[in-house]
C-alpha cells in the first residue's frame, strides 16, 4: 500500500470536500433547471393542443385540413413532433409523424374540460429520450363525433441542453477540486512547516547531545504535547545513558581490582618455585577474589532480570515475626563481632515473595551492620498501615549527606571512602533492594540525620498472584 504524506492527504481531503460540495450544489441546480424545463415544455405542448382544439371547435375540421394542410405542421414547429387528428378506430384525418412513432392509446381529455399540465403524459423513447404527449376530445362544427387530437413531442433538445449543463457542472467541480487541492497543498505544506523544523531538530540530536531539548515557544500550541513528550523521552534517555555509562565505568573499576590482584598474585607465584603452603595461600586468596567477582556478576544478572516487566514472582502472606527471627539468627553472630545489638518489633504480615523479601531485608541489614557505630543497636521494625505495610532498618553512625541520599539506591554508588569497605561491598545491594520493591509495586527510601540512618520499605497491602505489569 502506497504511503501518502500528511500534506497530500490534507490536500486530497479538501479536494474531495470541494468536489462533493460543488457536485451537490450543481446537482440541486440541475434538478431545478430540469423541473423548469419540464414545466416549460409541458406548458408549450398544452398551449398548442388547446389552440388546435379551439381552432377545430370554431371551424369545420375537414375544410380546415383541406384548405390549410400546413397550418398544423407549422404550429408544432419541428420534425420531432407528433400530431394525429381523427376518430379512434378510423383512418386519421391528418397525421404529422416524421419519426414514425407509435401513437399512444390513452383516454383523451373531454372536450368541455380545460387542459392543464396534469393532462401531459411522460414516457421515454427507445433510446431513453423523454417523450411527452397529450390527447383531448374535440367538439367539431362539421358534425364529426368522437373526434380527438393526439399531440406529442420528442425532447431531444432538452436532453442535449441538460447533458451539456451536467457536463459543465462536472467540469467546474473538477476544476474547483483541483484548484482547492493545489491551494490546500500549499497551505498544508506551510502549516506543517513546524513539524519539519521539529524533525530537523530531532535529527540533530545524538549520543553526544542528549542534553538538548526542543523549544516550544516557536511552535504552534497543538505541538506542545508532542514536544513535551519528546523532551520527556530525551530526559529518560539522558538519565538512562548516563546511568549506563556510570554503571559501565563503575563495573570496570570494581572488576579491575580483583582481576589485578589475581594477575599480580599469580605472576608472583609463577616467578619462581614455591612450596605447597604458599600455593595453598595463593589459591585461597584467588578463591576469595573469584567469589567477589562471582557475587558481583550474580547481582548484575539479578538486576538485569528484574528490569523486565514479565518477571514472575510468587506473592504469599509472610508473617513478619518469622522473617525477623530468621534475619536475627543469621546476622546475630556478625553483629556480635562488631559489638552491635539487633532488636526487632512488629507483628502481622506482608504480601510479598518470601525469597525476594528476605534478600531485601538481608541487604539492608548487611548495610546497617557494616556502617553502624560499635556499641549501638540496630532496630528492625514492622508497621501495619491502612494501605501498606512498612518495614524499616535503623542504625546509628555517620550521617549520610542529602546529596548522597538522592543516589544511594543507584548501582555501584558509594557514599565516600570512609563509609565503604571495597572488599565487602560492590555497591549493588541497595540497587537490588529498589528493584525488588519495584517488582512488588512498592517504594523504598532512606533518611539520615543526627547520626541515625533509616531505610524504609513500603509494600502495598493488596497484591495479585502474579507480577505487576
Amino acid at each position: 500500500m502506497m504511503r501518502l504524506s500528511l500534506t497530500t492527504r490534507l490536500a486530497s481531503l479538501f479536494a474531495l470536500i470541494a468536489f462533493v460540495a460543488m457536485a451537490m450544489v450543481g446537482s440541486i441546480l440541475y434538478r431545478e433547471l430540469e423541473k423548469q424545463l419540464i414545466v416549460r415544455d409541458d406548458g408549450a405542448l398544452v398551449t398548442r393542443v388547446d389552440q388546435l382544439r379551439t381552432l377545430m371547435t370554431d371551424d369545420n375540421v375537414r375544410e380546415l385540413i383541406h384548405d390549410k394542410p400546413h397550418l398544423f405542421a407549422n404550429m408544432l414547429g419541428n420534425q420531432e413532433s407528433l400530431l394525429v387528428v381523427g376518430v379512434p378506430g378510423e383512418t386519421p384525418l391528418m397525421t404529422v409523424n416524421p419519426g414514425n412513432r407509435t401513437v399512444p392509446d390513452v383516454t383523451p381529455v373531454p372536450a368541455d374540460a380545460p387542459l392543464t399540465l396534469d393532462a401531459v403524459h411522460h414516457v421515454r423513447a427507445a433510446d431513453g429520450t423523454p417523450f411527452i404527449y397529450v390527447a383531448t376530445a374535440v367538439s367539431d362544427k362539421g358534425g364529426l363525433h368522437n373526434l380527438q387530437i393526439v399531440s406529442g413531442r420528442l425532447l431531444s433538445e432538452r436532453t442535449q441542453l441538460l447533458e451539456q449543463y451536467r457536463n459543465r457542472i462536472i467540469l467546474l467541480a473538477s476544476v474547483a477540486a483541483l484548484v482547492v487541492a493545489l491551494v490546500a497543498f500549499g497551505l498544508a505544506r506551510r502549516g506543517l512547516r513546524p513539524l519539519r523544523l521539529l524533525a530537523e531538530r530531532t535529527q540533530a540530536i545524538g549520543i553526544s547531545t542528549l542534553s538538548t531539548r526542543i523549544e516550544s515557544h516557536m511552535a504552534p500550541p497543538e505541538l506542545d504535547a508532542l514536544i513535551a513528550g519528546f523532551n520527556g523521552m530525551l530526559d529518560r534517555l539522558d538519565r538512562g545513558f548516563s546511568q549506563l555509562k556510570q554503571v559501565t565505568s563503575d563495573m570496570a573499576h570494581d572488576l579491575r581490582t580483583p582481576v589485578t590482584n589475581l594477575l599480580g598474585q599469580t605472576e608472583v607465584g609463577l616467578s619462581q618455585p614455591r612450596d605447597n603452603a604458599y600455593y595453598q595461600r595463593l589459591l585461597g586468596s584467588n578463591f576469595e577474589e573469584l567469589q567477589r567477582m562471582s557475587t558481583m556478576i550474580d547481582n548484575m544478572l539479578f538486576l538485569a532480570r528484574t528490569e523486565h516487566a514479565d518477571v514472575a514472582i510468587q506473592f504469599k502472606e509472610v508473617l513478619l515475626v518469622d522473617e525477623f527471627e530468621r534475619m536475627h539468627e543469621y546476622f546475630e553472630g556478625i553483629a556480635e563481632e562488631r559489638d552491635l545489638t539487633l532488636a526487632w518489633h512488629g507483628d502481622g504480615g506482608v504480601t510479598a515473595d518470601p525469597l525476594l523479601l528476605r534478600r531485601a531485608l538481608a541487604n539492608l541489614l548487611a548495610n546497617a551492620v557494616r556502617f553502624a557505630t560499635p556499641g549501638t543497636t540496630i532496630q528492625i521494625a514492622g508497621e501495619q498501615g491502612s494501605d501498606d505495610t512498612t518495614l524499616s532498618v535503623e542504625n546509628r553512625g555517620v550521617a549520610i549527606e542529602p546529596h548522597d541520599l538522592e543516589r544511594i539506591f543507584d548501582r555501584f554508588y558509594r557514599v565516600d571512602t570512609s563509609r565503604h569497605l571495597s572488599s565487602e561491598s560492590n555497591g549493588l545491594g541497595l540497587s537490588i533492594v529498589r528493584s525488588i520493591m519495584t517488582l512488588h509495586g512498592g517504594r523504598c527510601h532512606a533518611t539520615s540525620s543526627n547520626g541515625v540512618t533509616r531505610f524504609v520499605l513500603r509494600f502495598p497491602r493488596h497484591q495479585s498472584s502474579s507480577a505487576p505489569s
